[in-house]
């Protein structure tokens, strides 16, 4: 897969709410910052590492906000990285704008690093 197909493959799973297959384009060890999870648990400094750490972390989210979902925004890929923009959707909440950065070695997300506007 390509890294753009690594991130198109990523919002298909995140929208369906499929931690299997989200979790499959994880190296076992990658690293994972957002500034919600900063919130929500802010002994971790907004910092997991590690496919158990982020399937616990999505389920949450997936349980919590049933209806959570991302609009494509744009997708741009190079060779160890790609930056994603995309609409953050939940029912009863307000819109808006998410970056998220990608980073690829050996087919694998290895960091992911997100961004709210």
């Amino acid at each position: 897969m390509t890294n753009f197909e690594i991130a198109k493959a990523w919002l298909k799973a995140f929208n369906e709410h499929n931690l299997e297959n989200l979790l499959a384009l994880y190296d076992e060890n990658a690293e994972h910052f957002s500034p919600k999870l900063k919130m929500r648990r802010p002994e971790t400094h907004g910092l997991i590492t590690g496919k158990e750490a982020m399937q616990e972390w999505w389920r949450d989210a997936f349980e919590r906000l049933s209806s959570l979902s991302y609009k494509e925004l744009t997708i741009t890929a190079n060779d160890d990285r790609v930056f994603m923009e995309y609409l953050r959707i939940v029912d009863g909440e307000s819109n808006y704008m998410v970056a998220e950065v990608l980073e690829i070695a050996k087919g694998k997300i290895i960091k992911s690093r997100v961004y709210h506007g």
